[in-house]
């Protein structure tokens, strides 16, 4: 049984304060969970789970002796969920420190200017694991990468892609060596540039690209729609873009 203190301190993890006060965060799901577990990127110090799933997964458990494992029923689970719906599992990791360099020379690197929405940034993450988009730089401004929606929206990709947040002009200017794209409405046919090499910028939900990173850019690019819409959602953008990577 879960004591209202545990419990408590659970329900905070929601809350970027606490998560960076206590430098834990929260995954759900089974899939997640697994992901996140066997990728050992993050170090998971609780489970809380249903008997069933215990049993199903007492294996893999076993192999990560640190971990405190506690059975709920299924009210214990919805009191500490952050999804309208909980599932059979919640587990609680330690954050891990951003890398301080990342390579971008032979290489797509995403970067992400002020994106807000939580689900766009755990789909981007999602995306970019898909195209085997190693590393994603996030401006400051950008909605935090241990929010319960973006790990949720992640799908477990949290665990396979480096994410790290940063001033993003000063970035770019240390990173200039390679071509710095921009995503924009106006720009060369994305499917006309060669795609191989490079950061690829993409800007806010509302404002896109910021007037800074976008004197920073050596190329722009869009892609060409057909229709009525004003534009595309951001992580659509960045999938289609991604898509053309060769």
């Amino acid at each position: 049984m879960l004591s209202k203190t545990h419990t408590k301190y659970i329900q905070s993890l929601a809350h970027k304060k606490f998560r960076d006060e206590h430098g834990l965060f929260i995954a759900e799901g089974p899939k997640v969970v697994m992901d996140l577990l066997n990728s050992r990127k993050f170090l998971c110090k609780e489970v809380f789970a249903l008997e069933a799933w215990i049993s199903e997964h007492r294996k893999v458990l076993s192999a990560f002796p640190g971990i405190a494992i506690e059975p709920v029923k299924d009210f214990e689970l919805s009191k500490i969920s952050s999804l309208s719906t909980a599932n059979a599992v919640l587990a609680v990791f330690e954050k891990r420190e951003h890398p301080v360099h990342i390579e971008t020379r032979g290489r797509i690197t995403l970067a992400l200017d002020t994106i807000q929405d939580p689900g766009n940034l755990g789909t981007i993450i999602r995306i970019a694991d898909w195209f085997g988009v190693e590393n994603i730089v996030c401006s400051t401004g950008c909605t935090d990468m241990y929010n319960a929606k973006v790990v949720q929206s992640s799908m477990g990709s949290l665990g396979r892609v480096n994410v790290m947040y940063t001033d993003l002009v000063a970035w770019l200017n240390e990173n200039s060596q390679v071509k710095i794209y921009a995503a924009t409405l106006e720009g060369k046919d994305v499917k006309t540039v060669s795609l191989t090499e490079g950061i690829i910028v993409i800007g806010n939900e509302a404002n896109g690209v910021s007037v800074e990173v976008m004197k920073l850019v050596s190329e722009k690019i869009t892609i060409p729609g057909t229709g009525k819409a004003e534009s595309l959602n951001a992580a659509v953008a960045a999938g289609i873009i991604l898509s053309h990577v060769k």
